[in-house]
């Protein structure tokens, strides 16, 4: 396991960047990355930051309501961003054409995938967001 601390909001963009490097040296050929922690973590906001380093120029939001964004990295690579806190089963999320975006081109970058887990890929990449305090966040990364 890896683990990266963001002391404050002002280091998130560090905080990404040795992410994107990490990600880069170690799982490259991980195509499907799911973000755990509770509701405020921090993990829209790692995302956007992660998003950043790899050069998406779009603006990142939270498809809270379209379950999915997609961006264009600076290299060309396909994100694809869910938010799967209102999808309610499996069922939902397959009629949203979940697997497609899984087992496609791109990377899948996953929050609240909860849901999903019987259907991710084997090498599916695990980070798990800690809210330590008011400022500081503890990023653990993990195969699943």
């Amino acid at each position: 396991m890896e683990t990266i601390v963001i002391e404050d909001i002002s280091k998130i963009d560090q905080a990404a960047q040795q992410f994107s490097e990490l990600l880069q040296n170690r799982y490259a050929d991980r195509h499907c990355i799911v973000f755990y922690g509770g509701m405020g973590a921090g993990k829209t906001t790692f995302i956007k930051a992660f998003c950043r380093s790899l050069g998406v120029e779009d603006n990142v939001s939270s498809p809270t309501f379209a379950i999915v964004n997609e961006y264009l990295t600076a290299k060309g690579t396909r994100l694809f961003h869910f938010d799967l806190y209102r999808i309610k089963d499996l069922e939902e999320a397959m009629s949203a054409g979940a697997e497609d975006y899984l087992y496609g081109d791109g990377i899948s970058l996953i929050e609240w995938p909860e849901v999903i887990e019987p259907i991710l890929p084997p090498d599916t990449l695990k980070v798990t967001i800690t809210a330590d305090n008011d400022h500081q966040r503890t990023v653990n990364i993990e195969t699943f």
